[in-house]
This record gives C-alpha cells, sequence and structure tokens, in this order.
C-alpha cells in the first residue's frame, strides 16, 4: 500500500494571493471592534504559519509584511530562532525598553525605605 506523501512542495511559492487574504483578514480580527472567538483566530494564525511555511522570501513578502502588522509579528515570531526582532521597528523597541527601565526606576524608588521611618533608636 502507497502512503501518501506529505512532505512540503522544495520551490517556494511565489504567488502570494491567499498569503495575502490571511494577512489581511488577521489584520481586520486584530483591530475589530466586536470580540473575535479564539477558534476563529486561532484558524486563521495557524493557516497564515502554513502559508509562510512555504512562501518564497524576497521584496514581495516583505512589502506584505510591512503593510500588516499583525501578520509581520506572526512571521517575526516564526523566524525569532533565526533572526530575532528582524521587523520589529527599533524605534519601538527602544522606546518599549526605555519605559521599561523607567518603570523598573519608579517601583524601585517606591520599594526604598522611606528616611522619615527610620527612626529606630533615636529618640
Amino acid at each position: 500500500m502507497q502512503t501518501m506523501n506529505t512532505t512540503r512542495n522544495p520551490s517556494p511559492k511565489t504567488d502570494l494571493a491567499v498569503t495575502h487574504v490571511l494577512a489581511q483578514l488577521l489584520e481586520k480580527l486584530e483591530h475589530s471592534p466586536v470580540p473575535v472567538g479564539a477558534e476563529q483566530y486561532r484558524s486563521v494564525v495557524e493557516h497564515l504559519v502554513h502559508e509562510f511555511e512555504d512562501v518564497e522570501q524576497g521584496a514581495d513578502l516583505g512589502r506584505l509584511l510591512d503593510a500588516y502588522p499583525a501578520a509581520s509579528e506572526v512571521y517575526e515570531n516564526l523566524n525569532y530562532q533565526h533572526a530575532g526582532l528582524c521587523r520589529s521597528a527599533l524605534d519601538v523597541s527602544l522606546a518599549a525598553e526605555a519605559s521599561a527601565r523607567e518603570a523598573i526606576a519608579r517601583a524601585m524608588r517606591r520599594a526604598e525605605p522611606n528616611n522619615k521611618d527610620k527612626t529606630h533608636g533615636e529618640g
């Protein structure tokens, strides 16, 4: 009995039509004014992941990812082990880091004992 061959096509897809539709749909779900079901969201993301596995890397894919930030985040997460946060804007990343440092500094200042409370042994 012959089994079904489930290996991927060795030549990547150059037609991004399906990827484009899924990226557009994910963007709409991300910005939906009404709650979106987890299964619907998961289904779109899973389909998009499968498309990303088969599409050709290049300028067309880059333009698609630039146009759809939600899809870009999925793509970046899929490729994090190879390229880190390569699609995140540097200024956004730096601003997030600065904001985190400020929040940590504020928390540390609040955690420091107040000098007025240090009256142990003083009369």
